[in-house]
């Protein structure tokens, strides 16, 4: 007779294990990954102008000075520069046109002096037009629009203005704040999506189709990323919404940025100092251009310098550094044009705190603060945002092979979302679309739409969710 011994309870089954929980952080990817899904795809067209405009704007800057050469530069460095009043009289006989708003004494040993003139028929009422004067021998080397504080020429200028509207004017302002408002969005995403996918641990190397495709999408975005929300603060600072509600911040902070006062008593404010200019702006009375540069020299004020004559007889000259290069030089004076006295100071060091960010970070964003590598490290962003791109389309493509819109990530995803997680998170979301209305609202409109879509796929019977379950009535 065989016995069976009883079964060992060590040697029994046991039960499966119930696979872990999702962690709250985890939840959120679903929902991310379809918001980087959909901005990416509408945004993409956007922001791709405005990296292939901003790449052709960093290089404008070393462009300009090869195209511009016979105007910026002078052809022998003699022993002793002319007066300033000598350059502008030369200036004047050449173009009798226009009125002076200012001039740029020659900053360096071969560069030559500008004279701008503002009210000069056939240029632009907001650019002024820019003669530029050898200082050894006061002989005019030609004359350029120019626009802007940085001393923008045709080309620049040009290139300028279709990176920020595309040449329509204010409309199409709307078109780079837009971008601007969704960079960050799309790049942050990109970085929370990468990193919850541990792809930093991760090759390229012996994958091929639509993996590889997403790791170089990934990786490249990851390694920019911090770049493109730089670009995407900084852009917004001078926008026109996010901007003024930007602007309004700092009025209300006590933070925006001073200026010096331009009357000849040394009390009260002007703030005409722009393109036009009154009865003195030739200078022709009192201590001239001259007395003016030496009380402002007496003052630390260092080339490169912009003199702005005063509009009329109770103002003041007004001084200024227009140096955006590192280290940067944004001090002002103000000088009496009877006396030659200083009658106000103002010091870049004395800028409150965001007046000084604001000043580095718009250099920054458009390539003058550190010269050259800065704008070599814009064009690298610039073609790293357009390959990105192509990327995202690429991946589009072959996820979906041109049908099912790319397959996305499907609906519900926001429901997994914990309450105590996604509150805060709207909450955030809603001030930020406050304060960036051209973030908000289309994301709003996002929402919506997609909410409007399920219902629509849920009458049909043919809403599917984040977890692959399809909703039947």
């Amino acid at each position: 007779m065989t016995t069976t011994s009883p079964t060992s309870t060590d040697d029994a089954p046991k039960p499966p294990t119930p696979p872990p929980s999702p962690g709250r952080w985890s939840t959120l990817r679903p929902p991310v990954l379809r918001l980087h899904f959909y901005a990416g795809l509408f945004v993409a067209p956007f922001l791709l102008i405005a990296a292939a405009t901003g790449f052709l704007y960093a290089a404008s800057f070393q462009a300009e000075k090869l195209l511009y050469a016979q105007e910026l530069t002078v052809p022998d460095v003699g022993d002793r520069k002319l007066p300033v009043s000598e350059q502008v009289a030369a200036a004047r006989q050449a173009h009798p046109q226009g009125t002076l708003s200012a001039v740029r004494p020659s900053p360096e040993a071969d560069a030559t002096t500008r004279v701008l003139l503002s009210g000069v028929e056939g240029v632009d009422p907001d650019h002024t037009l820019a003669v530029f004067v050898d200082p050894y021998t006061a002989k005019v080397r030609g004359a350029l629009e120019q626009y802007g504080s940085t001393g923008a020429l045709p080309l620049r200028t040009w290139i300028d203005e279709f990176h920020r509207d595309l040449h329509l004017g204010e409309p199409g302002r709307l078109y780079s704040e837009f971008a601007a408002s969704w960079l960050w969005v799309v790049a942050g995403g990109g970085l929370v999506l990468w990193f919850s996918r541990r792809r930093a641990r991760r090759t390229v190397r012996g994958t091929g189709g639509r993996r590889r495709t997403l790791g170089l999408h990934g990786t490249v975005g990851a390694w920019a990323a911090a770049g493109f929300v730089f670009l995407s603060a900084t852009g917004l600072t001078w926008s026109t919404y996010a901007g003024a509600n930007i602007e309004d911040l700092r009025v209300a902070l006590g933070q925006t940025t001073p200026s010096v006062s331009a009357s000849a008593a040394g009390g009260g404010e002007h703030a005409g100092h722009g393109a036009a200019s009154g009865a003195g702006a030739d200078a022709a009375h009192g201590v001239g251009l001259d007395g003016v540069l030496a009380a402002a020299r007496t003052e630390g004020l260092g080339d490169p310098v912009e003199i702005v004559p005063p509009p009329d007889a109770s103002s003041a000259y007004v001084v200024k550094q227009v140096q955006r290069s590192w280290p940067e030089k944004q001090d002002s004076v103000a000088v009496d044009p009877a006396t030659g006295e200083v009658t106000d100071v103002l010091r870049f060091a004395d800028y409150p705190v965001l007046a000084k960010l604001s000043r580095w970070g718009i250099d920054l964003h458009t390539g003058s603060l550190f010269g050259l590598p800065n704008q070599i490290a814009l064009m690298v962003l610039a073609a790293s945002l357009i390959l990105l791109i192509v990327l995202g389309y690429r991946m589009w493509w072959q996820r979906g092979r041109g049908s099912a819109f790319g397959r996305p990530v499907p609906r519900g995803a926001w429901q997994r979302v914990p309450p105590s997680l996604l509150v805060p998170l709207l909450a955030a979301v809603a001030v930020l679309g406050y304060f960036v209305p051209l973030l908000g609202i289309p994301l709003v409109a996002f929402f919506a739409a997609d909410v409007v879509l399920g219902e629509i796929a849920y009458r049909r019977g043919r809403r599917t969710y984040a977890d692959g379950a399809t909703a039947k009535r």
